[in-house]
């Protein structure tokens, strides 16, 4: 049997995040003798996703540049890498160093490039300047283009063409239990709670001072109102004091990346997702698979909505309006349904989409190789 192909995939970090949860989602339904992933990531410690890439034959390549910021290693420990495996696709999903990743793959030999957009805006702080010519850069060597929505294609890719891979899910994974709901609610002491949810990382971006502020809102409303908040918290101090602030402490459940996420959606009563910017928004997509009524930001691309389950808001809103619009969506007719065949039919659920990317990368791969023999 031929050896699969391996496709080097260069991220921060396989971390529990929406990107690489796409990612593994992916990597777990290709069929893995015709292709295997391997990752190069920026940061040399060990992640949520580590082991189970090592146990479905994938290759880790640590690096320190987000810390040494030194180049000229890196540029050695890239040139070694590609080198020594004889890489003919990259996909690359890191716009701080990507195009001089896609620069280097160019020197060093590899003949598909991809770079891949995942966001439809950069982070507004002071290194912004930087982060936009690196976003103007980013495509400049890659010959391929991939997206996870029109917006965030756009975003970086205006003008050319691209490809829209739906950032998918196990839809089957979602698909809404009362005894599972029971189950977890029972686990968490929330039994006769109003859960409030939200699934996100502890970043600027996923907004979750707003989300605070919203909450205190609907508890002034519910008495028995819970925040239950999934994500890697880093300790982060400001949002520490505000819970302080609002007095919320005892009225919140924070928990690390877990791998039954999609038993704990099923916990919730509504999910807030108050994001200032998302390329899809997977967690959007997640809730309404689990059946969930969802109150968004205005902020998230058009193809967030999947379902009647989905409310929109602008963040121009006062918090008090975002908390009596989620506890009258909360009770949506909608809520606690099957919705497999509502991700099905908007495209999200992963066994299509695997059999999408493994036919991409086989047929770039296969002409290639037609083109290096035609070459030669």
């Amino acid at each position: 049997m031929e050896k699969p192909i391996r496709i080097l995939h260069v991220l921060q970090r396989m971390e529990a995040g929406g990107t690489q949860a796409l990612l593994m989602n992916l990597y777990r339904n290709i069929d893995r003798n015709k292709v295997q992933f391997d990752f190069l990531v920026e940061y040399p410690n060990k992640q949520f996703y580590d082991d189970e890439i090592l146990a479905m034959g994938g290759r880790i390549y640590y690096t320190n540049i987000r810390n040494d910021k030194n180049l000229l290693k890196f540029k050695h420990k890239l040139k070694e890498i590609i080198c020594d495996n004889h890489y003919k696709i990259i996909h690359v999903h890191t716009y701080s160093i990507g195009y001089f990743v896609l620069k280097c793959a160019q020197k060093y030999g590899i003949p598909v490039r991809i770079a891949h957009s995942h966001s439809n805006c950069m982070t507004h702080d002071y290194k912004m300047f930087l982060k936009l010519v690196l976003k103007k850069l980013y495509p400049v060597y890659a010959t391929n283009y991939m997206a996870c929505s029109k917006e965030a294609g756009e975003f970086l890719f205006y003008g050319k063409k691209y490809m829209i891979l739906n950032n998918s899910i196990d839809a089957k994974k979602f698909i809404f239990s009362e005894k599972i709901r029971e189950n977890v609610r029972k686990k968490l002491n929330l039994d006769d709670k109003f859960v409030v949810g939200h699934v996100g990382r502890f970043r600027p971006e996923k907004n979750h001072l707003f989300l605070l502020d919203i909450f205190y809102e609907i508890k002034k409303k519910k008495s028995n109102a819970q925040l239950l908040l999934i994500g890697n918290e880093d300790s982060n101090k400001e949002i520490r004091n505000k819970i302080s602030q609002l007095n919320l402490s005892n009225n919140l459940i924070i928990l690390n990346n877990r791998t039954d996420i999609n038993e704990l959606y099923q916990a919730m009563d509504v999910f807030i997702f108050p994001s200032l910017y998302e390329g899809l928004g997977i967690a959007a997509i997640e809730a309404q698979a689990s059946g969930i009524p969802c109150v968004c930001a205005d902020t998230l691309p058009e193809e967030s909505n999947i379902s009647r389950l989905f409310m929109c808001l602008s963040l121009n809103e006062k918090p008090s309006v975002w908390a009596e619009k989620a506890i009258e969506h909360s009770k949506s007719n909608m809520k606690f349904r099957n919705m497999y065949n509502d991700v099905c039919n908007n495209n999200y659920d992963i066994l299509k989409n695997a059999k999408v990317i493994e036919k991409y990368y086989c047929d770039l791969y296969e002409n290639e190789v037609i083109n290096e023999k035609s070459i030669g």
